[in-house]
């Protein structure tokens, strides 16, 4: 009964229909904030050696879903980051601001550096040469490099909660969904964009695109995501509608 009695306050929003709306709205946001994250980790895990790309993509998308949750527990603090630090050029930057650039910054580089090596042939070859010594650097280099993006996304995705409720057992609800949900589709979207060469092209664009986003957005520079997810949308659709020709030529052709 103690136990009950703790947890019933918490509880409260199921007799709210508002309540079931905002989680029902926030569970829909996290999961689209996520594709954004399941893009890089995909790419990102593509690069290791096949016996490793699962273990790599399940830690980095269970590393996101801790780092959220470590987030939630500590909601105050994290309200207060977007509380400005210092001023320059007439704009506050908070402590979000920074994280965002810094991890827009990130992307834009890892992004450019990924469509250098596909557009550079010769770097290929050295990419197979994996001596068995330098495996464990590289999954430790590729969780690493997931960790300090699911930082920038985890703050993010919190703060965007934060916005939308107040309720904090929601935002738990909605954060384990949206991981869940990333979890399921890892494996299929990278063993999808691993079939299909032209779509890393596309998602190192997309990449491109979110860093750019993220950039003018801490330096106040509002984007709405559904301009950003419209583009991407849209150009998902051009590929799409590229790979059907592609397949029925080579159908045709037999």
């Amino acid at each position: 009964m103690p136990i009950i009695d703790f947890l019933a306050p918490h509880f409260a929003f199921l007799g709210d229909p508002t309540a079931w709306a905002a989680l029902v709205t926030l569970v829909v946001m996290e999961v689209v904030l996520g594709i954004d994250n399941l893009i890089f980790i995909s790419i990102l895990t593509n690069k290791l050696p096949p016996e490793h790309q699962s273990r790599a993509r399940r830690l980095g998308i269970s590393a996101a879903l801790v780092m959220r949750l470590v987030l939630l527990a500590t909601i105050s603090f994290i309200v207060q980051l977007t509380t400005p630090v210092f001023t320059l050029f007439d704009h506050g930057f908070s402590w979000r601001d920074i994280i965002l650039i810094a991890g827009g910054l990130f992307l834009v580089w890892k992004a450019t550096t990924e469509i250098h090596h596909s557009m550079d042939p010769a770097h290929g070859d050295g990419a197979q040469n994996a001596a068995s010594g330098t495996l464990q650097l590289t999954l430790g280099a590729a969780i690493f490099q997931i960790l300090l993006l699911d930082l920038v996304f985890s703050v993010d995705s919190i703060i965007t909660a934060v916005g939308m409720t107040d309720e904090i057992v929601i935002m738990y609800i909605a954060v384990i969904a949206a991981v869940s949900v990333m979890l399921l589709a890892a494996d299929p979207l990278a063993r999808f964009i691993a079939a299909n060469p032209t779509i890393v092209m596309l998602a190192l664009g997309f990449l491109l695109m979110i860093g750019m986003t993220l950039i003018a957005d801490g330096m106040g520079y509002h984007v709405p995501k559904g301009y950003i997810y419209a583009a991407m949308g849209f150009s998902a659709l051009v590929e799409g509608l590229n790979m059907l020709a592609r397949h029925r030529r080579s159908g045709g052709g037999h």
